[in-house]
């Protein structure tokens, strides 16, 4: 179900990285071995819900953080947030460019996520999921979103952190799209702040690493194997000064996007990477 205010994104297959630039035959059979082993010890991930809930967020941080080692992606984090207050919701945003975003993110640390409904099927993060108290979103119903930003604002009120990606759906990378205001509403529903995070892969060289985007006509299945093919993946988070909700979201959504994209200016569609395919896609999150 599509309406006219569907988030979509001009990138398509034309995005992904040049196909030479490709790991070894014995390291993709080695992530693919890692990366069978880690779903299989997601299995025991529920016994975790017996651990205090700092344990608790430490086991699904440090598993989120092996699944990236095994899918070959490094991690690096910078942390610009500053004094925070304790207890108080922390609504986290960022940019969106592949399913990797949910494992990146969990592994800097876990929340309640705002994410689209079918993701509880998929292998892997389908478990992370789980765990991690989705707030499901079907973005085609246009009708069910004030149920979902009072979802959220409700888990803020209590001091939890909800991760959302406002753009709606998946970009490339190199080009990016507009924060939606609508999921802002939710911190200032709830007086939580707002964590702008900046998101990007990058090659070894420290070019745009578009490989990991899961954008155009790509199953999951065929994302996984492109991902873990690739070389030298780095994710570099950066987590932004918290941001006050003020009373207007249309207004935090835009000094977040400054924030979440690092000061680049957004990508026109016209603009985008030459040859990409004008390809809309189900919102992944």
């Amino acid at each position: 179900m599509t309406h006219a205010w569907m988030p979509s994104s001009p990138c398509g297959d034309g995005c992904h990285s040049d196909p030479e630039r490709r790991a070894g035959a014995a390291l993709v059979a080695f992530r693919y071995a890692s990366v069978v082993t880690t779903v299989v010890a997601a299995a025991v991930l529920p016994a975790a819900a017996l651990l205090p809930s700092r344990w608790r967020r430490g086991v699904h941080r440090r598993h989120a953080r092996i699944a990236l080692r095994a899918l070959g992606v490094r991690l690096q984090v910078r942390d610009e947030r500053g004094p925070s207050e304790p207890g108080r919701g922390v609504l986290a945003v960022a940019g969106h460019v592949s399913w990797l975003d949910i494992l990146v993110l969990n592994a800097v640390e876990s929340g309640d996520y705002v994410a689209r409904a079918d993701l509880l099927d998929w292998p892997l993060l389908g478990s992370l999921a789980r765990r991690a108290r989705v707030v499901p979103i079907d973005r085609g119903r246009l009708r069910e979103l004030p149920g979902v930003v009072d979802e959220a604002a409700e888990r803020l009120r209590t001091g939890a952190r909800v991760v959302a990606f406002p753009e709606g759906t998946t970009w490339c990378g190199r080009a990016f799209g507009r924060l939606r205001p609508a999921l802002f509403q939710a911190a200032v529903d709830s007086g939580a702040v707002v964590e702008p995070v900046e998101l990007r892969y990058l090659r070894a060289d420290g070019t745009a690493e578009t490989g990991v985007c899961f954008v155009g006509d790509q199953t999951l299945v065929a994302s996984l194997r492109r991902t873990v093919r690739l070389r030298g993946v780095l994710a570099e988070v950066r987590r932004g000064p918290l941001q006050e909700p003020g009373a207007d979201r249309r207004e935090l959504a835009a000094r977040c996007e400054r924030l979440v994209h690092g000061g680049r200016s957004r990508a026109r569609e016209a603009d985008v990477l030459l040859g990409a395919a004008r390809t809309r896609r189900e919102p992944v999150a």
